[in-house]
Order: C-alpha cells, then sequence, then structure tokens
C-alpha cells in the first residue's frame, strides 16, 4: 500500500507540481494551505498520514510550531516531517533540526531530490536494522528497543525522532568506536543532510538531552574533538 502524505504549503502551484509528481511515484498525497487545516486533518486519532511535507512560512503562523506540537504529542512523536523553507540560512536549519524535522529542504528544489530525500525519512522511519530486528540492546540503564524503535531510560520512553533513533542505534551498535559525521551519515544510508555537518551535531544534542541525565556532561554518547562522536562502552555507559 502506498504511503500517504500531507503536503503543507500554501502556495497552490508548488503543491499541485509537487503532488502531481509524487502521485506518479506512487504516493497518495492530501495538500493543505494553511496550519489550521493541517492541525484539523491531524486532529483524528487515526488521521492515516505517514509522513509530512510542511513549509516554514505559512499564513497563519510558523510551520515550526507545528512540528513542536506534532514532537510533543505521543502519537505524532515519530511522524517523519520533511520541512521546506524560502529561507535558506543554515540557522533556519538548525532550528528546524532542533525541533524535531527530519530533513530540510531549501526552496527552490528539483522535485526529483524532494522525492529522494522524501524517500530515505519514510525508509528511515520504517526500516531499523534488519540482522538485529526486535533485538533489546542494553547499556546500563538505557534501553534500545529495536523492534518497537524505543529508547528507554530507568523505564521512562526518551522523546526522539525517527531519524534520531536510528542515529542511536547506528553509534550504539559500534561501543567505543569513534564515527565521524560522514561515517554516521553514510550509516543512515542516505545523505539527506548533505554534508552540513552541524546537523549532526544538533541531533546528537537533542539525542543527548533525551538519554543524558546531564546532557551538557554526557556519559554515553561523547564528543572526540576534530573526530566524531563514541557511544561509551557499557560499563562506561552504565551508571548504576
Amino acid at each position: 500500500m502506498s504511503a500517504r502524505l500531507l503536503l503543507i504549503d500554501d502556495d497552490t502551484r508548488l503543491t499541485g507540481m509537487v503532488g502531481d509528481y509524487l502521485r506518479q511515484a506512487g504516493y497518495q498525497i492530501t495538500a493543505a494551505p494553511t496550519l489550521a487545516a493541517a492541525r484539523s486533518l491531524l486532529a483524528t486519532k487515526d488521521h492515516g498520514f505517514d509522513g509530512l511535507i510542511l513549509d516554514l512560512m505559512l499564513p497563519d503562523g510558523d510551520g515550526l510550531d507545528l512540528c513542536r506540537e506534532l514532537r510533543s504529542q505521543p502519537r505524532t512523536r515519530t511522524l517523519p516531517v520533511l520541512m521546506l523553507t524560502a529561507r535558506g540560512e543554515p540557522m533556519d536549519r538548525v532550528v528546524g533540526l532542533e525541533i524535531g524535522a527530519d530533513d530540510y529542504l531549501p526552496k527552490p528544489f528539483e522535485p526529483r531530490e524532494l522525492l529522494a530525500r522524501l524517500r530515505a525519512v519514510l525508509r528511515r522511519a520504517t526500516q531499523g536494522p534488519a540482522e538485529e530486528e526486535g533485538d533489546v540492546m542494553r547499556f546500563g540503564r538505557l534501553e534500545i528497543d529495536l523492534g518497537a524503535r524505543l529508547a528507554r531510560v530507568d523505564g521512562r520512553e526518551c522523546e526522539l525522532t525517527s531519524y534520531q533513533f536510528q542515529m542511536l542505534v547506528v553509534l550504539a551498535q559500534q561501543p567505543g568506536r569513534v564515527l565521524s559525521r560522514d561515517q554516521i551519515m553514510d550509516a543512515l544510508k542516505g545523505h539527506a543532510l548533505e554534508a552540513f555537518d552541524r546537523s549532526i551535531d544538533v541531533h546528537i544534542s537533542r539525542i543527548r538531552a533525551a538519554i543524558e541525565d546531564d546532557p551538557k556532561n554526557p556519559r554515553r554518547i561523547l564528543t572526540v574533538r576534530g573526530a566524531g562522536y563514541v557511544f561509551a562502552k557499557k560499563q562506561d555507559a552504565d551508571e548504576g
């Protein structure tokens, strides 16, 4: 069954073009020109959407506000979000990623690039590591449930996007090994974040906020200056 996507943008010309292109690629597209329309469609318990394409600038508010709302609600916390914006400043990307967008595409863009990024975002949301499907990785008080695609500390579910969860898995599968940003992006099977190194840093910061007792003094995901990041070995991550 094809994925159902909600396209939120007030540019009717763009939504028409993008909608037609994605339908030809096999997706079901519903368009919403405002935040109010999008919220109404998402309000039902079984809204049925597999992902969102969300414009940053909308007539009745900022797309970041909707992204923040989605990430604060359990039933939409892991819903994939691809953010669009005519504002291409790096800081805009950082803010979007910090709030929980899975990827960020500046306008204008080629429909083929949108499709490639969308496929990568949806793939990461639905596929975990096949060789360990259903397993639970344990590191002291931290549990990473690959089957449920959830991370827990002391039994408490951590708030992570699908992209951040997969990034955590990539690091946790190789405890003690330093991974560069390029290696992390390669392991995530896609270049949705291009060579934008700081986007990796933003996601790591969000992961730390979710799994560390003190994100400013992390004990699970450590920074190796000039090299990348390392997931602490079990005895180092075990905090009792």
